[in-house]
């Protein structure tokens, strides 16, 4: 039995391909090395395949990663992970989601799953504390992510919660997600197309055992404190009047009054309906409000549509970036129809992100003559065309028509439809891009670049900068940087900010906590991260922010490594013409474009990377202790050295 605290101790492997299932323990060395979640999947996925698997084949493993706080009551801990290889960048793939299935796999006596090979027949996997059984679901192919859940509860019981694909997870739509008790999803870089390529429908989890905590009565002074936090302290009542009464919805006016609301196709960043589709107008539609677990802030709202042509929609959220993605982004004012989109990407499981990205980057080549009508099933994909949006969701689930080539995403979609669509292809390395601009928030172009996943808001993302918190700015950076880091419109030092933020958040990621509380607000830091996680594991490494702050850099750049050997690396760094070349037409941000490359030489430097290559200097590595790595970087690059580097 494990001595592990905080942990469940265990990994459970399932292979598929032979219907096999084992455990190992959680060795100690590596948890102190990557702390769980986020960082410790790193660590597997790296010694799981080698850079010639493809991402559908059964080879490529599905991870779905807790951490020490999954299950422990800590802030805003409701959320886990998965990780593998993604089918829509061939880069790194990673998703997270809320809800409560996450505390049940620490329940069930696992920290991670670890999901191999593939079933020769449709399966589900159900966990129940010691029992691990693949149940056949044949039954179950091909029904939306709604009724698979409803049948499965029906079946294994109505108390165990569920992770299911809808049909195009088993198209093997390559942004395909995966959704987790109707409500949440794991949305990004197409996870859901790798657990059909393994005809795994579903996993069902349900769990009775305990999380030992060390030192219970210090956590609880801990956890008394993350209570104070929530509802007295300074944060408490910004975060209730906003994401508390809103949910996510609360951004469209906030960002439209920066310019930063992605319009037309990111064409601009304001748009003068936006209030039509704002968190306000959204209130008129929900029929209930929620939390994930053991969380205060409680931003999940359920919005239900009960009249006209989408009368019967309900779904979560939407979220602001789906808000956006469905809204803004087509020039779609109905919000009764953003409802009815998002629940029809719900049902079958598509990642609302870049379903929209894919159709808004259809509607511009169409209306730049660079599609013919006689390519689009008959369809007339104009601004503002609701009706023909929801035939193209589910074109591209269904993989019919134009909908099949959306369904390969927007990068794969220009080199089929010719180099002139490129400019219309909002991506980075592959990943559409989200709901966020560049060029009204020079520090998020450096973090789109940067991001090992692609263009993607969750990994360095900052407010300090996008809101001007000089307090935070100052204690964290010093007074010298506090004026041009809280300017949101210059890029100095934004290159220090995203190097700090994406530590932060590969360790937040890593125990695994919510952005909401480090993100925005920025109430959780190092030094609470350093208070937190001592007693409850008994680490007393993790007491040392400056161990936590090395563990963080050694998580991102082990995932930098993964990129590399996989041949993505310094190339792909770069960001769509819109935003480096079109100045903002109109709107707050008007005239600006985004500069990335001061952004990414400052990066650069802070990380310890040569900035002509892009890649790690070997002390860089060896600081690290990533070893084995620069040894496997080796073999396809000449490594830099400090010595002979550019700096």
């Amino acid at each position: 039995m494990s001595s592990l605290k905080g942990y469940a101790g265990r990994i459970l492997y399932v292979d598929l391909t032979r219907g096999k299932y084992w455990t190992e323990e959680l060795p100690e060395s590596v948890v102190k090395a990557y702390v769980g979640g986020n960082g410790l999947a790193a660590h597997l996925l790296w010694n799981l395949i080698s850079e010639e698997v493809d991402p559908l084949s059964p080879e490529n493993p599905l991870i779905v990663a807790t951490g020490p706080a999954t299950g422990a009551l800590s802030p805003s801990s409701g959320r886990f992970a998965v990780v593998t290889k993604s089918p829509l960048t061939g880069a790194w793939g990673e998703s997270h989601a809320g809800g409560f299935l996450g505390p049940q796999i620490k329940y069930a006596g696992y920290d991670f799953l670890v999901i191999t090979g593939r079933s020769p027949k449709p399966v589900t996997l159900v966990v129940d504390d010691g029992s691990v059984v693949l149940r056949d679901s044949h039954d179950l192919w091909g029904l939306s992510t709604a009724d698979t859940t409803d049948e499965l509860r029906g079946v294994v019981g109505s108390d165990y919660h569920v992770m299911c694909i809808g049909p195009a997870g088993e198209k093997l739509v390559k942004f395909a997600s995966v959704m987790v008790d109707y409500y949440r999803a794991f949305g990004r870089t197409g996870v859901g197309a790798v657990m059909g390529s393994k005809r795994l429908k579903a996993v069902a989890v349900r769990g009775g055992k305990d999380v030992v905590v060390h030192d219970p009565d210090r956590y609880i002074e801990v956890l008394e404190d993350f209570l104070w936090r929530n509802t007295e302290g300074p944060w408490a009542f910004p975060a209730q009047a906003s994401l508390g009464r809103f949910g996510t919805p609360c951004l469209v006016t906030a960002m439209n009054a920066i310019g930063r609301l992605p319009t037309k196709n990111h064409w601009t960043g304001y748009w003068e309906r936006a209030e039509e589709i704002s968190g306000e107008e959204l209130l008129k539609y929900r029929v209930s409000r929620g939390s994930c677990f053991s969380c205060m802030i409680m931003c999940k709202h359920i919005t239900r549509v009960d009249d006209g042509v989408y009368a019967g929609a309900m779904s979560g959220g939407p979220e602001y970036e789906s808000v956006a993605a469905l809204g803004s982004n087509l020039l779609i004012h109905d919000i009764k129809a953003v409802i009815y989109m998002n629940t029809l990407c719900n049902l079958y499981g598509l990642d609302t992100i870049s379903t929209g990205k894919a159709i808004s980057f259809l509607f511009e080549c169409y209306e730049k003559g660079l599609v013919e009508k006689k390519n689009v099933d008959g369809l007339e994909p104009v601004w503002g065309n609701a009706e023909t949006a929801v035939e193209l969701i589910k074109a591209i689930a269904e993989r019919r028509g134009i909908g099949d080539l959306l369904a390969e995403g927007v990068r794969k979609a220009s080199e089929v439809l010719g180099h002139r669509t490129r400019h219309y292809a909002l991506h980075v390395k592959g990943l559409e891009v989200s709901a966020q601009d560049p060029r009204a928030h020079k520090s998020v172009g450096c973090t789109w670049a940067i991001s090992v996943r692609g263009a993607d808001h969750l990994r360095s993302l900052t407010t300090v900068d996008e809101l001007g918190y000089r307090d935070i700015a100052t204690e964290r950076f010093g007074p010298v940087m506090t004026d041009a880091i809280c300017d949101r419109l210059t890029e100095k030092y934004k290159g220090v900010v995203v190097k700090d933020q994406e530590d932060l958040f590969a360790l937040v990621d890593s125990i695994i906590m919510c952005k909401y509380g480090t993100m925005w607000p920025p109430m959780y830091y190092f030094d609470f991260i350093a208070k937190l996680l001592p007693p409850l594991t008994g680490i007393k490494e993790f007491s040392d922010v400056k161990y936590l702050r090395l563990t963080a850099e050694r998580i991102a750049n082990l995932k930098r490594c993964f990129n590399l050997r996989e041949g993505v690396g310094r190339e792909s760094e770069t960001l769509p013409q819109r935003f480096t070349e079109e100045p903002m037409p109109t709107g707050p941000s008007k005239g600006h474009t985004c500069n990335l490359e001061p952004m990414l030489r400052e990066y650069y430097s802070q990380r310890g990377w040569d900035y002509e290559s892009g890649l790690p200097y070997e002390e860089t590595l060896k600081r690290l202790e990533l070893n084995q790595a620069a040894d496997a970087l080796k073999r396809r690059y000449r490594l830099p050295r400090w010595e002979r580097g550019s700096g």
